[in-house]
C-alpha cells in the first residue's frame, strides 16, 4: 500500500462479501460500517476468540452524534457528508486460541462518505508497538471484523507507540506522529445515549473533544469541539 508508516491496514467495504465469507450472523453487539449498511462482529467462526475493555471514539459530528441511539430511538446519517473517525480500543481481557492479547491497544481511523452508494467505510488500523506480529495480524483481523466474516479487504499492516488514557472525562487517543484525540469533557445531557460500536447493550456517554487530529496514510483531517463517546466493550467468536 501506499502511504506514511505506521498505519497497519488500508481496508475498504463491500456489503456483499458476508454471505460469500460464509458467514451466518448470530446475535451480538452490531459494528454500524455505515447507515443503512451493518456487520456482526460475532458469527459462526472456526476459532474462538475475545477481547474486551474500554472503548473510546470521536468523530467529525456534533454532540449528539446524530448516529447515536438516545432514549432507544435510533440513529440517523452523520450529520456531515464525510464521516470522519477515531476509535480507541483498549484490551483489558483478551485472548485468540493460544494468543494472549490482553494490554494491547489498537485505534481505527478513517471516514465514509454518506452520498457513495453503500456508504463503506475505508479504514486504516495501528496496533501498539509492543505486539508481536502475531498478535498485530490477529486484533487488526478482530477489529475489522475479519474473524467474522464482515466485508473488509486488507493491503498492508505496520506497528505505532498508541497511548489510550482512560480518565473519565479526559479520555485521549495518541498515535505517535499519526493521531491525537482527546475529550474536554462530558456532554450534559439526561438523555440515555448508546453506540452501536461498542454495541448498544453497553452502557456510555458522550463527551465534547478537545482536538480530533489524524494524519495517517490516506487519511488527514482535524477538528476541534466535535463529539466522542465512552463506553466498554466485548466482542467474541461465540
Amino acid at each position: 500500500m501506499r502511504g506514511r508508516p505506521g498505519i497497519l491496514g488500508w481496508y475498504a467495504g463491500a456489503a456483499d462479501r458476508d454471505e460469500r465469507d460464509g458467514c451466518q450472523p448470530t446475535h451480538g453487539p452490531i459494528l454500524r460500517l455505515a447507515h443503512g449498511f451493518e456487520a456482526l462482529l460475532r458469527c459462526n467462526s472456526m476459532t474462538e476468540w475475545r477481547i474486551a475493555g474500554p472503548y473510546f471514539e470521536a468523530c467529525s459530528c456534533d454532540a449528539i452524534c446524530s448516529c447515536r441511539m438516545v432514549d432507544g430511538r435510533p440513529g440517523s446519517r452523520a450529520q456531515y457528508r464525510l464521516c470522519q473517525f477515531a476509535i480507541g480500543w483498549s484490551v483489558a481481557e483478551g485472548r485468540h486460541r493460544d494468543v494472549d492479547l490482553k494490554g494491547r491497544h489498537t485505534v481505527m481511523v478513517g471516514y465514509w462518505d454518506e452520498d457513495e452508494p453503500g456508504a463503506p467505510w475505508r479504514v486504516g488500523v495501528y496496533v501498539d508497538s509492543g505486539a508481536s506480529d502475531q498478535q498485530r495480524e490477529v486484533l487488526g483481523r478482530i477489529v475489522t471484523g475479519r474473524e467474522g466474516g464482515s466485508p473488509w479487504k486488507q493491503y498492508g499492516r505496520a506497528i505505532s507507540a498508541i497511548e489510550i488514557g482512560q480518565d473519565s472525562g479526559r479520555q485521549h487517543i495518541l498515535v505517535d506522529g499519526h493521531v491525537e484525540v482527546r475529550a474536554r469533557g462530558r456532554y450534559d445531557t439526561s438523555s440515555s445515549v448508546s453506540c452501536g460500536v461498542p454495541g448498544h447493550d453497553r452502557a456510555g456517554y458522550e463527551v465534547v473533544t478537545s482536538v480530533l487530529d489524524v494524519k495517517g496514510g490516506p487519511f488527514e483531517f482535524s477538528f476541534k469541539g466535535r463529539c466522542g463517546f465512552v463506553a466498554s466493550f466485548d466482542y467474541r467468536s461465540d
